[in-house]
């Protein structure tokens, strides 16, 4: 009897001991086992990461029946299935965690860190304003990588225009260096951007502009006289010609024209003959003309166009803004009402009558005329002189 009592002690101690041991090695446990895995684990601001604990594990009978995720910024979600998505907005080192419930309530913990990589910050320098066609310097050599590193520079210096012919006027790179020098010809708010990039493709862009204002330049109205001769012999029937422009730069003010023929000697061969000045100026649309006469017999026959006041007189010495001194000045020439005479004047010398009243035909032995043409203008140049301020 005292020998079944000893064996039946025996058993129940190494039952006792079997039961302590399966409770340490987890034999006997129904606790989840919690796995995470992310597709990635270095990322920029604004990048999203997947995540998946679809390898945590329940022991049988259990089953996993919900996943609460802490993404380490503040942010909590709970899912009944194993995966998840998160954005993170925040840079720095996320500690983000899973934690596994399975049906009894029991749980457990898994976790995995992602980097979140800051944006590079932009620091531009440049002058308030400058004049057109004056070079500025933008700099942004102080640009910098919070993390410490190295930054790239890609500059478009003009968000209107594309000049890389890509249809995007936005995306063109002028330059890749950390400053620039610029210069505008044309005044108002010029703008560009810099996108600054860290050595993960972090990259930050920012819009900048630069306003240009006009120079001033003083306007003096310098009066000129020019002369043109031309000189020739014309036959009856026919015509000479001259085309000419002026002077370039201009404002042509008078005209005076006068044709001279040269005096028949015998006096067989009077009266004198009949020529017949033209003027054409096709640009402003003026056509004239005029016959010899002779006043006096004592005189030449002469043809004479004589206009005045072709264009307003304007004032002078006063002061004006203008992106270049060449757009003042065609901006002068051009102004509205004062650009008659502009562009080429056709003259025409035309022979009418070489022997008009003579009595005996073919006699006059002299079948054209030599003849001169003096042509005097006055003439008004705009003279424009920067002012510093």
């Amino acid at each position: 009897m005292m020998r079944l009592q000893a064996g039946r002690a025996v058993s129940l101690s190494i039952l006792l001991f079997l039961t302590a041991l399966g409770g340490c090695t987890g034999l006997a446990s129904t606790t989840p086992i919690a796995e995470i895995t992310a597709d990635r684990t270095a990322i920029n601001v604004g990048e999203t990461v997947n995540f998946d604990a679809r390898d945590s594990s329940a022991p049988s009978p259990t089953i996993i029946d919900e996943y609460v995720w802490d993404f380490g910024d503040g942010e909590e979600r709970t899912t009944t299935t194993g995966i998840a998505f998160h954005t993170f907005t925040q840079s720095g080192n996320h500690d983000v965690e899973v934690e596994v419930f399975n049906d009894r309530g029991e749980s457990d913990r898994a976790s995995i860190t992602i980097f979140v990589n800051s944006p590079p910050t932009i620091v531009i320098d440049k002058p308030g304003y400058v004049r057109t066609n004056q070079s500025a310097v933008i700099d942004a050599s102080a640009s910098y990588d919070s993390e410490g590193g190295n930054v790239e520079f890609i500059w478009d210096l003009a968000l209107g225009f594309d000049r890389n012919g890509d249809g995007d006027p936005a995306n063109d790179a002028d330059s890749t260096s950390s400053s620039v020098e610029v210069m505008y010809a044309d005044s108002g708010n010029q703008t560009g951007s810099l996108t600054v990039v860290d050595d993960n493709g972090a990259t930050t862009t920012e819009i900048w502009s630069l306003m240009v204002v006009k120079r001033m330049f003083n306007v003096v109205w310098e009066e000129q006289h020019i002369t043109y001769e031309w000189s020739g012999y014309t036959e009856q029937g026919e015509s000479t010609t001259h085309e000419h422009i002026p002077r370039d730069g201009a404002r042509i003010m008078q005209v005076n024209a006068t044709l001279v023929l040269d005096r028949d000697l015998l006096p067989i061969q009077w009266p004198e003959d009949n020529f017949t000045l033209r003027l054409n100026i096709p640009m402003t649309g003026w056509t004239t003309s005029a016959q010899t006469s002779q006043d006096n017999v004592t005189l030449n026959a002469t043809a004479n166009i004589d206009r005045g006041d072709m264009n307003p007189w304007p004032e002078s010495g006063y002061t004006v803004s203008a992106d270049t001194s060449e757009s003042l000045v065609q901006s002068l020439l051009n102004e509205a009402g004062a650009r008659f005479g502009q562009g080429e004047w056709i003259w025409v010398i035309t022979a009418d009558e070489c022997d008009p009243d003579i009595l005996i035909d073919e006699v006059d032995p002299d079948t054209g005329n030599d003849w001169s043409l003096t042509i005097d203008y006055i003439v008004l140049i705009p003279r424009v002189s920067e002012v510093s301020v």
